[in-house]
């Protein structure tokens, strides 16, 4: 496993671990002007970020590290996650845990099978989140099974223009 910095205003420099090097190649993208920008997934690859505690197994609260060992993946969030790594999509897992639970997640996420790219600790906790970013941000939240993915159309809060 390789560590990265984060850049310093993105999560406070934490660190993230980089899992597999089946990371797609990253498209060169270039603006109206001619300017190099932000480079591109290839079309039809997604970027998941997905929670841990309630979403791929029971909701374990940091206070209660000790449970981090033994819970139990939900099945269905096991089979998707992975089929989606094998789709080519990057996974990674975005928790609230903390770097102090880095090393029980990783063994855990291994010793259940989990195949992913990345593992980002610290996500603020509390949920309400609203991420506001110059790329494309689709959010599910999870209820209780994990599928493959339909689309909906639903009301969002956008930028007043």
């Amino acid at each position: 496993m390789t560590l990265f910095p984060i850049h310093p205003s993105i999560f406070n420099a934490q660190l993230f671990t980089m899992k597999k090097d089946s990371n797609p190649e990253l498209e060169k993208t270039i603006d109206a002007a001619g300017n190099e920008i932000s480079p591109q997934l290839p079309e039809g690859v997604k970027n998941y970020l997905i929670d841990i505690d309630g979403t791929i197994t029971e909701d374990v609260p940091n206070e209660e590290p000790e449970r981090m060992e033994t819970c139990i993946p939900f099945p269905d969030a096991l089979e998707i996650c992975n089929k989606w790594f094998e789709e080519g999509h990057i996974i990674t897992f975005f928790t609230s845990r903390t770097e102090e639970h880095r090393s029980v997640t990783e063994i855990w996420l291994d010793k259940h099978g989990f195949n992913y790219h990345h593992l980002l600790m610290n996500k603020p906790r509390g949920g309400n989140y609203h991420w506001i970013d110059n790329h494309i941000v689709r959010a599910t939240k999870f209820n209780g099974k994990f599928t493959d993915l339909v689309r909906v159309q639903k009301e969002i809060e956008v930028f007043k223009r």
